[in-house]
């Protein structure tokens, strides 16, 4: 097969879909990869590198033009609609749900759209979207912390406190891997911490984890709003697979918070799940609304290309050689977790969380291979 990686057009987005040690298997495995001269650069990975792996070196045009399966980090943005053509197997990050107008596009052309972000592997976890959320997490934490200080337009205040000084509060809003993640940075760099999630059980593990360093708290919207009251620091981590993020926190709650608090919302590529947050970017990262900064950089793990680039190619070149190497329909057919990730088939929805949160109709996976 011929493999395709092109350089990322979003504001910003340094990573690549490819490092050179995924572009070596794929072309000891026999496929061909073209890369998009100078695409990971940005990521710390040199034209010379990609070509000592065997890769070709191309432009934009061919490297889309050519390749049967395109391998990605972010979404198309509009500049790249153009490429789309039947039968193209295009293997990214998609997050569909909020974003109607890039669905149409791959829906209009016949792709064949798989999204990281669904694709499960035998434990039912998230493979492709965990190295990301793991270092999302991580960032939220030290986003925020340089976010609360003064020229920033936060409320001056030092995440850890010094001796005599309390430390700040930060609450996290959802248990999953980000939450987590972002709970570890904030209790090691010596914050009040807080976490807030709907599972108990999931509640239970992490007191024992943290040995009793973490506050826990059950999820409704009383408790909340007094911790979201309370919190000078708020990190929005609540994901449902696919699908857009509920909004736990309201416009009222947000307005509630003291002036100078700040927000932020990693669930933002599923749309938020916070009233007050819409879609940010490296260039433009926050904003200030009910008195309260807000930091939704949709691409976060862009700040720290190499690290993502090298977390996320880990993660996705079993996938992609599989893909390469029985062709889309074959691989989709033999490995169920991987037909999770199937969110368009030849004009045809098969997501459901896609479906629903767009109203439109849509068919499973099974239904549109069979």
């Amino acid at each position: 097969m011929i493999v395709g990686v092109p350089k990322e057009k979003k504001d910003n987005e340094a990573r690549v879909g490819l490092t050179p040690a995924g572009a070596k298997a794929l072309v000891d495995a026999g496929h061909t990869v073209l890369v998009e001269a100078s695409a990971g650069v940005a990521s710390g990975f040199a034209d010379a590198e990609y070509a000592a792996a065997g890769a070709q070196l191309d432009n934009e045009n061919n490297v889309w033009a050519k390749a049967e399966m395109v391998v990605k980090v972010k979404e198309p943005i509009e500049s790249e609609y153009k490429f789309f053509r039947e039968g193209l197997v295009l293997f990214t990050y998609l997050h569909l749900a909020p974003v109607k107008a890039l669905t149409d596009k791959l829906l209009d052309a016949g792709v064949i759209g798989i999204a990281y972000e669904t694709v499960k592997d035998a434990a039912g976890h998230l493979p492709l979207l965990m190295p990301m959320s793991e270092i999302a997490g991580r960032m939220a934490v030290q986003v925020g912390a340089t976010y609360l200080e003064k020229q920033n337009g936060g409320r001056g205040i030092l995440l850890g406190g010094v001796p005599g000084v309390l430390p700040a509060h930060v609450v996290v809003i959802g248990g999953g891997i980000v939450g987590t993640n972002a709970a570890r940075i904030a209790v090691g760099m010596g914050a009040k911490t807080t976490l807030v999630d709907l599972n108990l059980n999931r509640l239970r593990e992490l007191d024992d984890q943290f040995g009793g360093k973490l506050y826990t708290l059950a999820s409704n919207s009383y408790n909340i709003a007094a911790a979201t009251k309370e919190a000078d620091l708020v990190i929005g981590s609540v994901l449902i697979p696919g699908t857009t993020a509920p909004k736990l926190v309201t416009r009222a709650m947000v307005a509630a918070m003291k002036p100078g608090a700040v927000i932020v919302d990693v669930a933002i590529d599923q749309g938020g799940c916070i009233e007050t947050a819409r879609p940010t970017s490296h260039s433009h990262p926050s904003y200030t609304d009910e008195g309260v900064v807000h930091y939704c950089v949709t691409n976060m793990p862009g700040a720290v290309a190499h690290t993502s680039t090298l977390a996320l190619t880990n993660a996705t070149i079993p996938y992609v050689l599989k893909l390469a190497k029985l062709g889309a329909k074959a691989a989709l057919l033999q490995d169920a977790g991987l037909a999770e990730g199937l969110n368009t088939w030849k004009g045809t929805i098969t997501y459901k969380g896609v479906g629903e949160s767009q109203q439109r109709a849509w068919k499973p996976a099974a239904e549109v291979l069979a």
